[in-house]
């Protein structure tokens, strides 16, 4: 017995991944994890299953520390690798499932992987990539024929007991999620497993019971964020093979979802739908988020779902939540992304730049210092992004550091081409952005408040900038609009924000 007043020492509790699936499966085995169109996962499967293929992945040297490549659709058999190897203490790798075996190669010749794992679709494909990069295990799930090793017969010979790696420390890197940024050059942000589990504790913080439908496929870190929040909650979440109206509202109808989380441009597409052909009255939250959300959808969202909330949500792969905007505040900080998440401080360096500091960042680029450092200094992670703070200190984005248009290999400055146009007898004001396109990788786009009762053509732009601008430079695109969205502050061109109504008006 201890002394009165003896002081104790409590251990302190690794914020482990694995941890999550261990104590919801003891807590709640029966509870509902996970679904997929007719597919369901309760916790007390998930855990089992994770258990068996990390025993079977063992069995095939899979260590603390290997990287592993997941190469897959949105299917339920991910989850699984993804508990098994965060039990190990093995880095899940997940790459694009759209990427043909050139760009996946490229992706998992960066990760140094030791096992390419992948799905019965990506299966053959995957073979080619493994030789190509140097990968010395190929494995496969699902149970269909194909090359490589057959890990979902070996989990099925493999015990239930509890995978558990002593050294394991919450330190040690849990996920590398890929990502091109702007030099299109692939990079590998490394996130801990102290970091997932506080960028995902919010779940349990939310409060009562939710359901939430995740619009993000299995390679994206937005997908396995979300579930994870989810899952620390003891809460279940439903995944879709493909982002469009229907498989969206289909889910939110058949599990009786209560939050569904969307990009503007997918929302824009579940607002063109006959939404009258589902029920949604389950739907509590309908949130949304990247750099800047056109206010005209929040005022869309608001007419088609009364009584619902909406939050936008501005972050990042590398920096985790950067800020939100909270419904009470949707209607009079048009255009804004709000205050800095719980957790997180927030700052504007001298050129304007967002910079982010919580315990929610990337470890680095993997294998990349000169990279790391570029973004990471003094505990603070530099977004890229150009914002703006008004008096409240509620944060707008007003563009990108590095703000050029990449189109057909040329680089292409805004400014020298609004400054060609701005003297057009037509023009009111001007904005040049870049959008993305096929064939030319980004156009030029130029925004135009015209001159009241003035007709304004493409080729009147072209033919009035030729004399200054390359052709390359010149607008292939046309978009005329009543007024520009600027800061309320400092009345600055809002360029991420145009680009998300573009998107939004495309559908």
């Amino acid at each position: 017995m201890h002394e009165p007043g003896a002081s104790v020492m409590l251990a302190h509790m690794a914020l482990l991944i694995g941890e999550i699936f261990r104590r919801a499966a003891r807590a709640v085995p029966q509870r509902i994890a996970a679904t997929l169109d007719g597919d369901v996962l309760s916790f007390g499967a998930l855990n089992a299953q994770g258990n068996r293929l990390g025993h079977a992945l063992a069995a095939l040297g899979i260590e603390r520390g290997d990287r592993v490549i997941w190469w897959g659709d949105t299917t339920l058999d991910a989850l699984p690798v993804f508990v098994a190897l965060a039990k190990l203490g093995a880095v899940f790798a997940p790459i694009n499932a759209r990427f043909g075996p050139d760009e996946a190669t490229a992706v998992a010749r960066l990760a140094r992987a030791r096992l390419l794992l992948a799905d019965a679709t990506h299966a053959e494909a995957a073979e080619v990539v493994a030789k190509a990069a140097d990968i010395p295990l190929l494995a496969r799930v699902g149970g269909m024929p194909g090359p490589g090793s057959d890990l979902s017969q070996g989990a099925m010979r493999s015990s239930e007991d509890e995978v558990r790696t002593p050294a394991l420390d919450e330190n040690d890197p849990h996920v590398i999620f890929f990502t091109s940024g702007s030099t299109g050059r692939p990079k590998g942000v490394v996130l801990p497993h102290r970091v997932n589990w506080l960028r995902s504790f919010q779940g349990p913080l939310l409060g009562g019971r939710t359901s939430t439908v995740c619009m993000f496929p299995l390679f994206h870190m937005a997908g396995w964020t979300l579930a994870l929040g989810a899952w620390q909650a003891r809460d279940p979440i439903s995944f879709v093979r493909t982002p469009s109206a229907e498989a969206l509202l289909d889910a939110v109808q058949s599990q009786r979802a209560t939050r569904l989380y969307c990009i503007p441009a997918v929302w824009a597409r579940i607002l063109e739908a006959d939404l009258e052909r589902w029920d949604l009255t389950s739907l509590h939250d309908i949130d949304t988020g990247t750099s800047a959300t056109p206010p005209e959808l929040i005022s869309a969202l608001k007419e088609r779902f009364p009584g619902t909330s909406t939050r936008i949500n501005y972050g990042s792969t590398e920096g985790g939540a950067g800020t939100i905007l909270a419904d009470e505040d949707l209607i009079r900080k048009p255009g804004s992304v709000g205050l800095p998440a719980g957790g997180v401080e927030l700052r504007l360096s001298d050129a304007g730049e967002v910079c982010v500091h919580s315990d929610c960042l990337m470890s680095g680029y993997f294998d990349d210092p000169e990279a790391s450092a570029a973004v990471l200094s003094d505990g603070w992670y530099h977004t890229g992004d150009l914002g703006a703070l008004d008096e409240e200190g509620y944060l707008s984005i007003v563009g990108r550091v590095r703000d050029v248009i990449r189109s057909g290999g040329e680089t292409i400055a805004p400014a020298e081409v609004e400054q060609a146009l701005a003297d057009h007898p037509a023009v009111a004001e001007v904005a040049v952005v870049g959008l993305p396109d096929p064939r030319w990788g980004e156009i030029v786009c130029a925004v135009v408040v015209p001159r009241p009762g003035v007709t304004l053509e493409l080729e009147d732009l072209r033919r009035h900038a030729a004399q200054r601008l390359a052709s390359f430079k010149q607008p292939r695109r046309l978009e005329q609009v009543e007024a520009l969205p600027r800061t309320p502050a400092t009345g600055q061109i809002q360029r991420t924000l145009l680009i998300e109504r573009l998107a939004a008006r495309e559908g």
